[in-house]
């Protein structure tokens, strides 16, 4: 499982003319599932997410997490962090998981990063074509691998 974390200002997902999931101050986690990913995963992904040093305390400096601060997170599936691109100019996404295996694990760990952080976490919409709007605070953007 990968997830690509961004410190917002604000973010917003909307499909069609839809906002499905709109924050402001905190987390847009854009995240894909591998084909191998398990429940496990999941776990370690939100754990770290929730607990990363990426907001600044009173002096300026990175040392509070999304649970210290008690901003949001709008998580957004994005089975293209797993696309291929050493060969060819195509990507291949064969490692990225089905959808039929990836929907449910995406599902909870939607579920599992709003019980650590004892709130609801926006979403867009599992599949669905989507256009993502973010104002990117720092920029502070990192990536997070479970494996």
């Amino acid at each position: 499982m990968i997830a690509v974390l961004q410190r917002v200002k604000c973010a917003d997902v909307k499909v069609g003319a839809e906002v499905t999931g709109a924050i402001g101050e905190g987390m847009l986690l854009l995240l894909g599932i591998h084909e191998d990913d398990e429940l496990s995963d999941i776990e370690y992904l939100c754990k770290k997410c929730a607990n990363l040093r990426i907001f600044e305390d009173l002096d300026g400096k990175m040392n509070l997490s999304l649970l210290e601060t008690g901003k949001e997170a709008l998580v957004v599936s994005q089975f293209t962090l797993y696309g291929d691109t050493k060969k060819g100019n195509r990507p291949s996404f064969i490692k990225a998981a089905r959808p039929e295996k990836a929907e449910p694990l995406y599902n909870a760990f939607v579920q599992r990063l709003g019980e650590m952080l004892q709130k609801s976490i926006e979403t867009g919409k599992f599949g669905a074509m989507m256009e993502v709007s973010l104002i990117n605070d720092g920029p502070v953007t990192l990536i997070v691998e479970s494996v």
